[in-house]
């Protein structure tokens, strides 16, 4: 690799990502294999200055971006600095143009193998034994929701000890050469294991069987095994088949850096590096394991104090403690119904319950989140709060609950027939439907949202997203795409036949079984998927944030097929999810990207372990129905009263039976979140 100087002021990240790469740093992991850079710089200055050039139109809109690079590239390209010029170039090609991906993930490649038997029989191991207690409690309250950092973590000395104790005699089957023991436990591997566990149950039980609780806890509709698994099967892996098709734009760029993997990379380097390693920190000296050890224990012992012994450290609202009767110091101060506007709170799990770590997102998503929050949630909801809008006079100002005219909390089943049908003189004699003050802003956000998103894509992204499509993998490189094209890609043939598969399998579960869906409405599901799934995983993977189908889905089925709440919940689990999951097996593909995990081999990782793991799931289901008594019960003896299917069961009288023309048309009360 060669030696050049930085054409850009050195900051703390960048000497940060520096030492993490460098051979002669104190804190260098040491890997089993050859480790191969694939860099070759860039000296001819025409095509120097051709990249930067391109490179510039390409990030011109790119925030992650220092702007430090970006005035050299700028000051380089217009000045025609032929040195400089080949050194930016160089500069690029030899490692992450982002300090935050440079300094998480090594520009080195290892040369171990995989795809072995120990890494499917562990990857299968843990998909099977992490979906099967994903599901069993998910239809307990409250759910316990094991994720993939529990497989990364446990799989590492599984792992050491299959090594050290298994025998490494060579097997040869049909002319391949194969052992139960191939050498030392590797990161490819373990990355491997983790992503079938994230696939498979990594953000909790298949968003399908929300949908089968309701139907068999709720409904009292069994539409059989073979509806159960391939509704599952399909609302699963068509996104599989998007995700392959749409690498070009979200797995090869350097731009999108998907903040969230990189701690996971981070934790492998840690694990698999060397213990004696130790970082100068100026005070003192510690392994990054000791301190990963460390911060774990640390963790779990204080967890003991907002989780049981006093759990007003989770949302400490000291202020609602002097007027706790004062129902505008609730409003403004109280955490559960309130604005919180002096959020604090002592417990991890709850600042990462649904923004997972602040630590990863860059400070442009999060700063643009608390703007957008100070605006359109806590002033909007103070001026509607407080002038009687939307009767909001007689509802609390903030929770996710819905309301009758008495301000009590709205009972579906006054407004059914016995067959599950709107009893539209019950329903007239009973009530409108009412929502809290920042519920119904919610609503109205997620519509300006959808729309916000296309528009934000065409006007930032629509140079990039062009040039990308005809590209495909001979766009720009950075280091870790030079050193993935060692390895034969998985063709966009194998992803898309992947996709029509599950496609036909998903026109057949909604058109052969009486879920009252449509054909046309299930192709429209699949437009909604397909259309937004480039503009939210571009935005996802640049902020870690990502924005949810899920009302706008509600919203239209309502509109499409009025009356059919069944049909709503197969609508928004296709429309919604197809994307959903897409996006984490996106997430997953570029996480081995980085780790140089072999393409094809990832393929049939994330397809088989998704699969398996909708099985396991569908099976653990069926048998907890057949073997729980009571089970759905609001007040099952073992508190398996099924909270999601629940709420899906709710969700699909509002938005299936009341529908949205009753909630948002106009003459109602919220017609003007439309607009």
């Amino acid at each position: 690799m060669p030696s050049i100087r930085r054409p850009w002021p050195v900051s703390r990240r960048d000497t940060d990502a520096v030492q993490g790469n460098s051979s002669s740093s104190p804190e260098s992991i040491e890997m089993t294999g050859d480790v191969k850079t694939g860099v070759t710089a860039t000296t001819n200055p025409v095509e120097a200055e051709k990249d930067l050039k391109q490179f510039k139109k390409l990030h011109q809109w790119d925030f992650n971006l220092e702007s430090s690079k970006r005035d050299a590239i700028e000051n380089a390209v217009k000045s025609h600095d032929v040195e400089a010029e080949v050194q930016i170039d160089q500069e690029l090609e030899e490692n992450s143009p982002y300090p935050e991906v440079a300094s998480a993930v090594r520009n080195v490649d290892e040369d171990v193998p995989a795809n072995t038997v120990r890494a499917w029989v562990l990857g299968l191991l843990f998909t099977t034994i992490g979906s099967a207690l994903n599901m069993l409690f998910s239809l307990r309250n409250p759910q316990i929701i094991i994720t993939s950092i529990v497989a990364q973590l446990i799989s590492y000395p599984v792992g050491l000890a299959w090594a050290k104790f298994m025998p490494t005699r060579q097997f040869n089957t049909f002319g391949l050469r194969w052992s139960l023991n191939p050498g030392p436990f590797n990161m490819k591997e373990h990355t491997l294991i983790t992503i079938m566990a994230n696939v498979s149950f990594g953000v909790g039980p298949a968003y399908s069987t929300d949908t089968l609780e309701a139907l068999l806890g709720f409904y009292k509709i069994n539409l059989g095994w073979g509806f159960n698994l391939l509704f599952t099967l399909a609302t699963q892996m068509i996104g599989f088949g998007l995700a392959g098709m749409f690498r070009r734009f979200l797995v090869y760029p350097a731009a999108m850096i998907w903040p969230f993997i990189l701690p996971n990379c981070v934790l492998f380097y840690t694990l698999h590096g060397k213990r004696t390693d130790i970082s100068e920190t100026g005070v003192w000296n510690i392994s990054r394991y000791r301190w990963f050890l460390y911060v774990m224990c640390g963790a779990f012992v204080w967890y003991w104090f907002p989780g049981f012994i006093w759990q007003g450290l989770s949302i400490f609202a000291f202020v609602t403690w002097i007027k706790p009767n004062n129902v505008v110091v609730n409003q403004l101060f109280g955490g559960t119904s309130g604005l919180s506007l002096i959020p604090i709170t002592f417990d991890w799990t709850y600042i990462t319950a649904y923004i997972y770590s602040p630590l990863i997102p860059p400070w442009h998503a999060i700063a643009n989140t608390l703007i957008g929050l100070f605006i359109f949630i806590i002033l909007s909801a103070l001026g509607i709060h407080y002038t009687g809008a939307w009767y909001s006079d007689y509802l609390p100002m903030s929770d996710s609950n819905s309301y009758d005219n008495t301000g009590s909390v709205y009972d579906v089943h006054k407004i059914l027939t016995p067959d599950f049908r709107l009893d539209l003189a019950a329903y007239q004699n009973y009530s409108p439907l009412f929502l809290s003050t920042t519920f119904a802003l919610c609503y109205g956000i997620s519509f300006a949202t959808i729309v916000a998103v296309i528009f934000h894509t065409f006007l930032f992204h629509r140079y990039e997203i062009w040039y990308r499509a005809k590209a495909a993998r001979s766009q720009e490189d950075d280091i870790h795409m030079k050193l993935m094209k060692r390895y034969k890609e998985a063709p966009d043939w194998w992803f898309a036949g992947f996709f029509l598969i599950m496609v036909g399998v998903g026109m057949g579960v909604t058109i052969g079984y009486e879920t009252g869906m449509t054909w046309w409405a299930f192709i429209i599901a699949m437009l909604i998927s397909a259309v937004w799934f480039i503009p939210i995983g571009m935005v996802q993977a640049i902020t870690n944030i990502q924005i949810g189908l899920n009302v706008f889905t509600e919203f239209l089925i309502g509109y499409m097929l009025p009356g059919r709440p069944i049909a709503m919940m197969c609508f928004k689990t296709f429309g919604y999810i197809t994307m959903y999951q897409g996006l984490i097996y996106t997430q997953d593909l570029k996480l081995g990207h980085y780790m140089k995990v072999p393409p094809r081999t990832l393929f049939w990782a994330q397809g088989i372990a998704c699969a398996w793991g909708s099985v396991v799931q569908v099976a653990v289901l069926q048998w907890a129905f057949g073997a729980i008594k009571n089970i759905c019960d609001q007040h099952q003896s073992g508190r398996f009263s099924c909270p999601n299917g629940r709420v899906f069961f709710n969700a699909s009288i509002i938005w299936g039976l009341i529908g949205p023309q009753r909630i948002f048309s106009p003459g109602s009360i919220y017609a003007n979140l439309q607009w």
